[in-house]
């Protein structure tokens, strides 16, 4: 079992990374794999609607977007890891999975998912908002915690003041934790929720 943990911030040792350190040592305590990437510091850009992965199974940006994709099939959970600008994600963790989601073609059911921000005083919520958002469109159950999943602080000094946080981050690990190994047990005795396909909104009729 295994949990792929994305940064999202441009700075590698910062308040995201330290709060994702701390799921990540917890998941590891709790038996489950994880790898890390850090993404922030990538030249990601949006996606411009090409339908390229569509036919061919990858976006046409052959960039680090393609190599996720591959390691998200094969994990279990993924984690979203962002800084808060103006009250939201970052720009490129949202470019990121706006590609992501959408140019990968595998099925995402009852793998779970989580966000982790950070920020140095507020808008935090907002952000948490904007990730689950793209696991709540693919069937991903969504790990919660004993708070939102959020550290304070300009520094990652700083979120080693935070302990509230700290530990919110650890509750955050143990639950995802508990969620996987749930679901593979359920998975092996009552097999995958079945899921309709097949209707999509259109109102052709004009109402």
């Amino acid at each position: 079992m295994k949990v792929l943990i994305l940064n999202g911030s441009p700075n590698s040792n910062g308040c995201t990374a330290r709060a994702l350190e701390e799921v990540e040592k917890t998941l590891n305590k709790e038996g489950i794999d994880t790898e890390v990437m850090v993404v922030g510091n990538k030249d990601v850009r949006g996606c411009i609607s090409c339908r390229h992965c569509v036919k061919y199974g990858k976006c046409v940006f052959d960039d680090i977007v393609n190599e996720i994709s591959h390691k998200f099939e094969e994990a279990d959970g993924i984690i979203i890891g962002t800084p808060v600008y103006y009250a939201g994600a970052n720009g490129t963790i949202l470019s990121l999975l706006d590609r992501l989601f959408y140019s990968s073609s595998f099925d995402k059911s009852m793998k779970v998912g989580a966000a982790v921000m950070s920020s140095r005083r507020a808008g935090s919520t907002s952000a948490f908002d904007d990730i689950n958002k793209y696991f709540t469109i693919s069937n991903m159950p969504i790990v919660s915690s004993s708070y939102w999943n959020e550290v304070h602080g300009s520094s990652a000094s700083d979120v080693e003041k935070d302990l509230e946080g700290l530990q919110t981050m650890r509750n955050l690990g143990r639950n995802m934790a508990f969620m996987i190994k749930s679901i593979h047990l359920g998975k092996e005795k009552y097999g995958l929720p079945k899921n309709e396909c097949g209707e999509f909104t259109s109102f052709s009729d004009g109402l």
